[in-house]
């Protein structure tokens, strides 16, 4: 059966397909729609889906599934497996029972994140098998092999996807979902599953004799492929959606040149068949994407094989290390390599359009809640004072002054006590997501507290993981799967937490939080401000609609409410004027010096 699929569609169906138990996740782009598509079917599979508070605890779940012989997968991105790294490197050392795989969606050009870094490392350090697919239907074949792989080491497997291979569509063959006929027990044996000392050090020699196994199960891949056999001595060998890029570019160039090509879909890659290819040519191209993992590791086999072969990639400059590759990078790297001429991109590359089109700073949306709370954030503190920042959808407020850093989910409590310790004396004012302090924040409210940090945490709590595509989280009462959970108290938190001033407005009555803001600054010691109002686009799905406002004829021109940064308000000659975009918040209203914006009568 064939069916229409986005790459990430097709990793759920090939979960359904191998018959897992548990699948838990933190929403994360490019990889959140493989749990979203497979919330809504738990219950009719029978499978366990969660969004779990943070990748590390979403790895553990699936580690407790698959320790008692069910298949099991935890599903993140790259920067996910960061958080996931401490599980995640122990794993390799205890192994698994029922199939477990990692699966990781990398980021290349950081379309949603804050780097690109390459989940085949981790595998490498971890000494455990890597997956790399090419297009959706590699991607849904693959995951059903990675379970089975699983099994047959008794190791985790990562399966490690790219924006362009989740975010793509395509006719995928599919199978019908296995049903899990297993009955799941945990086996008792603490020299495997307890992670002591004396344990783990005759668990890493297993680990190390595997490495063998794990070489012969992939040599055999149908992923890796001698797909065109020339009969000149240059060669390319790609992996992942560099090698459709370098397929097509081979064959648009094969009545000027002659060359061979290896796909590899498989870390490590297979010996056997790189050593035959490297024998057969005098100079090779190496194209990946990101770190040259592929590379370096035929540069380890030439040595041995061919030590005169001319290896071409990242190293020599003709593939660049950093961002996303396509057809025109690859086409010419190629042709480089062959002397032939090189192409231009079409003319309309994005690289022109950025020079026609006129900037488009990143914006909040009309109406949004974390708008009016930065407003009165800076009011109450000025521009002076410091204003670290977390990783959200509040993050596009960097250009209203009040976000000064960002590096990593929980990092902005932190971070500032650590400006404090220093001892800087400004005032100093955290901005987190509701999602983000449930993922990493509750540590670092907690550090603030015990280590006696003077300093202001702004919790902006908008009921829900926004940026990711608004996904529930253990504030909002909602699991994965649609039912009622119990929902936790951000004051509660906070509270229990140490912090004797805890309040929590909303920010769509402007003064009141300007003022709360203020007490929160003068308080000598650790505040939390809980800036609470729900997401405006999940207030519209729900049918709340706000009568919107105009500009009525005392406009001045002040430009006040422009400085606002709503895109529901625009400049028309000399005032201000509100578009179609209202949602009717009526935060303009309030910050007009002037009284010319009131509500459509």
């Amino acid at each position: 059966m064939r069916e229409y699929l986005l790459g990430n569609a097709a990793i759920a169906r090939g979960i359904l397909e191998a018959g897992a138990r548990v699948v838990a996740s933190y929403p994360g782009t490019p990889a959140s729609e493989v749990v979203e598509i497979l919330a809504p079917l738990a219950k009719k599979y029978d499978l366990h889906v969660e969004w779990s508070v943070n990748e590390k605890a979403a790895l553990e779940v699936a580690i407790g599934s698959s320790w008692t012989g069910m298949r099991a997968a935890a599903v993140m991105k790259h920067v996910g497996l960061n958080v996931a790294a401490d599980p995640f490197m122990t794993l390799a050392y205890t192994g698994v029972r029922g199939g477990l795989v990692v699966i990781v969606s990398d980021d290349p050009f950081c379309y949603s994140s804050q780097n690109e870094q390459d989940s085949r490392r981790y595998a490498q350090f971890a000494c455990i098998p890597c997956l790399d697919p090419a297009d959706p239907q590699e991607a849904r074949d693959m995951t059903i092999y990675a379970f089975e792989l699983s099994e047959e080491l008794e190791l985790p497997v990562l399966l490690r996807s790219t924006t362009r291979v989740s975010h793509a569509r395509a006719d995928v063959e599919v199978g019908q979902p296995k049903e899990t006929r297993a009955t799941p027990q945990f086996l008792k044996n603490p020299a495997r599953w307890v992670a002591l000392p004396a344990h783990a050090r005759p668990r890493h020699s297993v680990l190390l004799e595997k490495q063998d196994a794990i070489k012969s199960a992939l040599e055999k891949s149908p992923w890796n492929q001698l797909v065109l056999q020339g009969r000149s001595e240059l060669g390319v060998i790609a992996s992942g959606i560099s090698s459709l890029y370098a397929e097509e570019a081979i064959k648009q160039l094969e009545a000027e040149a002659d060359i061979s090509f290896l796909r590899i879909g498989t870390f490590p890659p297979p010996e056997g068949l790189c050593s035959e290819f490297i024998r057969h040519v005098s100079k090779v191209m190496v194209i990946e994407e990101l770190e040259p993992v592929l590379e370096e590791y035929v540069e380890r086999v030439a040595r041995v094989h061919n030590p005169d072969i001319e290896i071409l990639g990242k190293r020599s400059g003709h593939i660049p290390r950093e961002g996303e590759l396509d057809p025109y990078i690859v086409r010419n790297a190629i042709a480089d390599m062959a002397s032939l001429p090189l192409v231009e991109p079409p003319s309309q590359s994005l690289r022109e359009a950025a020079a026609i089109l006129p900037p488009r700073p990143p914006a909040l949306c009309p109406g949004c809640g974390h708008r009016a709370a930065y407003y009165a954030m800076r009011e109450a503190f000025g521009t002076d004072a410091i204003f670290p920042s977390d990783i959200g959808c509040y993050t596009l407020a960097v250009d209203m002054g009040t976000i000064d850093t960002c590096l990593c989910m929980g990092s902005s409590i932190t971070i500032g006590c650590g400006i404090r310790f220093s001892g800087e004396e400004r005032d100093i004012c955290c901005s987190i997501g509701d999602s983000t302090f449930l993922h990493t924040g509750l540590p670092g409210l907690l550090n603030a507290v015990y280590n006696k940090a003077k300093i202001t945490v702004a919790i902006l709590d908008n009921s829900t993981t926004a940026m990711t595509g608004h996904q529930p989280h253990p504030g909002t009462g909602v699991t994965a799967s649609g039912d009622k959970t119990k929902s936790v108290s951000f004051e509660a938190l906070a509270r229990a937490l140490g912090a004797d001033f805890v309040e929590t407005v909303d920010p769509y009555n402007v003064k009141a939080t300007i003022e709360t803001f203020k007490r929160a600054r003068d308080y000598q010691g650790l505040s939390v401000v809980i800036v609470k109002r729900a997401c405006v686009i999940n207030e519209r799905r729900a049918g709340i609609m706000r009568k919107p406002f105009m500009v009525n004829e005392n406009c001045t021109g002040c430009r006040e409410c422009v400085e606002f940064g709503c895109p529901a308000i625009e400049f028309d000659g000399d005032s201000a004027r509100i578009n179609s975009l209202c949602t009717g918040c009526g935060v303009c209203a309030q910050i007009c010096p002037n009284d010319a914006i009131e509500m459509v009568k």
